[in-house]
């Protein structure tokens, strides 16, 4: 398994919830990390993945937001 980055900066919602839903579906992920550009982004993410298997928290970075999602 290995680490996956999936740069969704610059999408509106809810794009990029329909991309880390589908990224997170894929089983061949340890570590996933999202980057989005909008605290709206973060927290709709964030109630998705609160409903699947995972483990979320989020970092800012400078103007973006990294979400970071592990399985284990």
């Amino acid at each position: 398994m290995a680490k996956k980055l999936l740069d969704l900066r610059g999408l509106s919602c809810p794009q990029p919830v329909f991309e880390t839903k589908k990224a997170v579906e894929d089983p061949s992920f340890e570590e996933l990390e999202v980057l989005v550009d909008t605290k709206t982004s973060v927290e709709n993410i964030q109630r998705l993945l609160s409903r699947m298997a995972g483990v979320t928290h989020a970092v800012e970075e400078g103007e973006d937001f990294k979400v970071i999602i592990s399985r284990t």
